[in-house]
């Protein structure tokens, strides 16, 4: 994507791309438990297939060389359906969206008391205890 020479709008939209590629590593990098902007970062800085194993919590030179790989059709797919989706709401002049239901409030809790008190008849013969 960088090495394309684009102006505008377009430039601006590939901005925009570029930050969503970023957010599944982010994502995994939290939670590993490490800062996914650096984690970020330094992938960025590295060359050919670097990248950071979660699993192990260390950066390695070639992720297909440690097992790691992201199917391209998969990676490609999701793009292409976000793209979509993102088209479409930009070309709608209208959404509808379903209202979230209001939540009804909590009632009462249900009344405790003690076996053998008066006027609980039928608690298997407690009631008649004197």
């Amino acid at each position: 994507l960088n090495a394309l020479n684009l102006e505008g709008e377009q430039r601006f939209g590939v901005q925009i791309v570029k930050k969503a590629i970023e957010e599944p590593m982010r994502w995994i990098a939290l939670n590993a438990g490490h800062d996914g902007s650096i984690i970020i970062e330094k992938v960025k800085n590295g060359t050919g297939n670097f990248g950071f194993d979660a699993g192990k919590e260390v950066f390695v030179d070639d992720m297909q060389d440690a097992g790691i790989i992201d199917p391209t059709k998969v990676a490609r797919t999701a793009l292409q359906n976000a793209a979509s989706v993102a088209a479409l709401l930009l070309t709608t002049e209208c959404m509808i969206a379903e209202k979230p239901a209001d939540k009804a409030p909590m009632g009462m809790p249900p009344g405790g008391g003690m076996g053998g008190m008066g006027g609980m008849g039928g608690m298997g013969g407690m009631g008649g205890m004197y």
